[in-house]
């Protein structure tokens, strides 16, 4: 019979003392679920807020007017940039 959903075959163990436990498994409780499925969607949760945080660039209206410009209407490359360019050709090569 062919699964239709993704096989499960990855582990995590966590150690922790009695009291932990027993907070995780009240909190699962209320959300009616497993402690392993509290602990996995809790953690996927706070690990895409963390992604968010340090892989997505929030802009206010005026700095995405001010980066869009710069993007579509670039300035001419300065001495440094045409010296850096150069560099990179040269070892490219």
């Amino acid at each position: 019979m062919p699964k239709t959903a993704e096989s499960k075959d990855n582990r995590l163990q966590v150690r922790l003392d009695a009291a932990s436990k027993s907070v995780l498994q009240r909190a699962a409780n209320y959300r009616r679920k497993t402690v392993s499925q509290f602990v996995l969607s809790t953690a996927l949760e706070e690990a895409e807020k963390v992604i968010q945080e340090n892989e997505v660039v929030r802009l206010s209206s005026a700095d995405w007017k001010i980066f869009f410009d710069a993007l579509t209407n670039p300035p001419p490359p300065n001495a440094a940039l045409r010296k850096a360019f150069a560099r990179y050709r040269k070892a490219s090569r």
